[in-house]
């Protein structure tokens, strides 16, 4: 059996700069904290969790703790708020999401309703609506456009959340250019995550199965084993090793693999290893 592993699985440069900062504010500060996960990836989390970071829920006083801003971003507020209570903040934003956020502020400025493809509970939609002064539209999929607060829009912009799936994005916003006279549509899908789903397009239909990389909480991962599935039928959405199944692999000649933005190599690795064990 052939196995053919995506050049692009694994890490994005996002988290990837966004995992040095956290080992080297770890190493310099023996109180960092973050709200939330760095990334959806529990490997990745326990790492820093080892590496001595610590979680809130919530920011409490901050004096002498230093606040890490996730790959995800945070609100204009979070910030604020954060430097009020005395945190020191370092800022392990993802580049290209901070692209998002300029865009949508610029926008909001010149007078548009900025409206966010994207998951609406995902940290980083809530991030970039967390930019603006007045609420964004989340839009998270066609068949829930809000048709009643759209009709009333004169002018729009919509920017999208880095990981989505540029095909449903465009049906989203063909449905939007019929009932806004002026939208101006800035495609913000990463080009890490552009160069991914290209590449599993192309994989999924040339081999005879797909095997998906990822935790199940990685939005992006989701993505990709949503577009493989359509594409080709025996595709499996694995975390780790322990979920890989024998009998995915019957009378099977080839697989593909491929792993989300937040995907330890050392994970892809170790499915790999295990598939090979099978004849």
């Amino acid at each position: 059996m052939k196995i053919k592993l995506a050049k692009s699985s694994g890490f994005c440069l996002g988290v990837k700069r966004a995992l040095l900062i956290a080992r080297r504010v770890s190493a310099q500060d023996n109180n960092v904290y973050m709200l939330g996960d760095i990334v959806h990836n529990e490997d990745v989390v326990r790492e820093i969790k080892k590496a001595g970071i610590k979680k809130l829920k919530k920011l409490t006083k901050g004096e002498n703790k230093t606040l890490l801003i996730r790959a995800h971003g945070a609100a204009v507020k979070t910030f604020e708020k954060a430097r009020q209570l005395g945190y020191k903040v370092v800022d392990a934003t993802c580049p290209m999401v901070k692209e998002i956020h300029q865009i949508a502020r610029d926008m909001e400025r010149k007078g548009y309703k900025i409206i966010v493809i994207g998951d609406k509970k995902h940290d980083e939609v809530q991030a970039i609506s967390g930019q603006l002064k007045n609420r964004a539209i989340v839009i998270d999929s066609h068949k829930n456009i809000p048709f009643k607060t759209i009709k009333r829009l004169r002018k729009a912009a919509v920017v999208v959340q880095s990981t989505q799936n540029i095909e449903k994005v465009s049906e989203i916003v063909r449905a939007l250019r019929r009932r806004i006279k002026e939208l101006k549509f800035f495609n913000t899908i990463c080009w890490p995550t552009r160069k991914k789903q290209q590449e599993l397009k192309a994989m999924s239909l040339v081999n005879d199965a797909m095997i998906i990389i990822g935790s199940k909480t990685s939005a992006n991962t989701r993505r990709l084993y949503e577009i493989s599935k359509t594409l080709n039928s025996r595709s499996f959405w694995v975390q780790s090793k322990k979920e890989v199944k024998p009998a995915w692999f019957k009378d099977i000649n080839s697989v593909g693999i491929a792993a989300g933005a937040s995907t330890p190599d050392a994970t892809t690795k170790e499915v790999i290893t295990q598939i090979r064990k099978y004849p």
